[in-house]
């Protein structure tokens, strides 16, 4: 029986009602028997997974022990880490074990928790659904012929199915909060640059944020406590006093104002996801919030400037990958060229050719102008818009997706389909505040639908705290696939 919360599992492991070894295993055997049917896992090792209980239950006997240790936790195959596979899920990097560990990862085993292993996702995270994912799709557990929404899809599913009881993803256009979304689990984008870059594989570095996704807002915050540090190695990194993002969990929602912004309840919604935001609108009602209708004119514009931005620069990132020093080589070529042009041919799948293809495209000379530099132009405008909003309202709440989870293969044909249904999530990451996403209700054919909480620049703490209350009130976040 692995349906532990995160908190759950660190009161089990306090009180030693279990081990951090037998818990381990616990998670283990779920997951041997599960994930074949899921694909949310892409690499484990059972044998550094156990080697990292025992070292857990060594500091619990010792008296060492942090909130967090001995639990464990699934790392999107983003995320480096000494020893293990970090592919990306790509065939560029399936032979890639990497030989140093991100900053976010080093400071979660600093706190004594234990990777349980890596979790499938869209191809260097470029993908909506996870089907460009080298592995194959991570599926829904909720529905299996369902897409899990991407890029952090695999670490929606193995939460969902409670293979895991948290697990990091990375967002850079709702890469966390869409498969969050999709697969009824709570997840957060935190403000970029709180969470260290470092050792996160880039795809578009002025976007991409990792955050943690967990059964509910409250383990996220215990999650992120541990997470978000200051990192000389990250340029980005925010230089900040150390804060408690569980400090509201258990602050009260009367008078607070709720920013319904009515350029996101247009067409394009589908009835069950109105229906679930309405029953988020009601909850926070009851509970002496306050409605306020608000305007972001620019989202519309969101979309054609975040696909031109993080193009650009999935452009220049993507260039180390050339079949020199690691990953991917062709095994056939003639002259140095030749090995490039091949080993990318070959090593890269077709929405990330077609994200490399694009981005060099507005960066190239003759339209940088036209392209590039009106969308940075446009990010400033989106950026105002917020900033505009959220002066008359403490929190915004709005739709993750604006449907429940598509069939698989609906949209993985259709690019321009699958890039508006991030039509919710993009502007957050424009304009580099934090969001999150938690469960809301259920679609009539029984899929998960999340709803939205967008806050100001470091109102990490006050979403959480939202999200928790909303949740005390409720029970969708309990729900588990059948």
């Amino acid at each position: 029986m692995t349906a532990y919360t995160l908190k759950q599992a660190s009161e089990l492991l306090q009180t030693k009602q279990i081990s951090a070894v037998e818990l381990a295993q616990e998670y283990l055997t779920a997951i041997h028997a599960q994930n074949p049917a899921l694909n949310g896992y892409v690499t484990l090792n059972q044998d550094q997974t156990l080697a990292e209980a025992r070292a857990a239950d060594a500091r619990i006997a010792a008296g060492d022990a942090t909130a967090l240790t001995g639990v464990p936790i699934a790392y999107k195959d983003i995320f480096c880490q000494t020893g293990w596979r970090s592919a990306c899920s790509s065939k560029m990097l399936d032979n890639f074990v990497s030989p140093y560990t991100a900053t976010v990862v080093q400071n979660l085993l600093n706190a004594g928790m234990v990777t349980l292993g890596r979790t499938n996702m869209d191809e260097f995270a470029m993908g909506s659904t996870n089907e460009t994912s080298f592995y194959g799709a991570a599926k829904n557990p909720w529905h299996t012929e369902h897409v899990s929404g991407g890029s952090s899809g695999g670490s929606a599913v193995v939460v969902a199915a409670r293979l895991a009881p948290a697990a990091l993803g990375s967002d850079t256009g709702g890469s966390i909060r869409q498969p969050a979304s999709h697969c009824g689990i709570t997840g957060i984008k935190p403000t970029y640059g709180v969470v260290s870059r470092f050792g996160m594989v880039a795809y578009a570095s002025s976007f991409d944020q990792a955050g943690p996704m967990a059964q509910t807002a409250e383990d996220c915050a215990i999650l992120l406590n541990s997470m978000a540090s200051f990192d000389t190695r990250d340029s980005t990194s925010l230089e900040r006093a150390k804060e408690d993002y569980t400090r509201e969990l258990n602050q009260p929602l009367a008078g607070l104002k709720v920013g319904l912004p009515k350029e996101y309840f247009g067409e394009g919604m589908s009835a069950d996801v109105q229906q679930a935001i309405q029953a988020s609108i009601d909850l926070l009602k009851q509970q002496g919030a306050e409605m306020v209708e608000v305007s972001l004119p620019q989202t519309q514009l969101s979309i054609p400037a975040y696909y031109v931005l993080a193009s650009a620069e999935a452009s220049t990132n993507l260039s180390r990958y050339d079949g020199v020093r690691y990953g991917h080589r062709a095994s056939q070529f003639s002259d140095l060229e030749e090995m490039y042009s091949r080993t990318r041919a070959e090593g890269f799948g077709s929405e990330v050719k077609r994200r490399i293809m694009i981005g060099t495209y507005v960066l190239s000379h003759g339209y940088y102008d036209a392209y590039y530099l009106k969308a940075q132009k446009l990010r400033r405008l989106v950026a105002n818009d917020f900033q505009t909003a959220l002066q008359q309202c403490d929190i915004i709440l709005a739709p993750t997706a604006p449907t429940p989870a598509p069939k698989l293969g609906s949209d993985i044909n259709d690019p321009v389909q699958m890039y508006l249904s991030d039509i919710y999530t993009i502007a957050v990451n424009l304009a580099g505040l934090p969001a999150m996403t938690l469960p809301a209700g259920f679609s009539r054919t029984g899929l998960p639908i999340g709803v939205q909480l967008i806050g100001n620049y470091f109102a990490e703490a006050k979403i959480l705290g939202v999200a928790h209350q909303m949740q005390l009130n409720s029970d969708w976040h309990t729900k588990t696939p059948a």
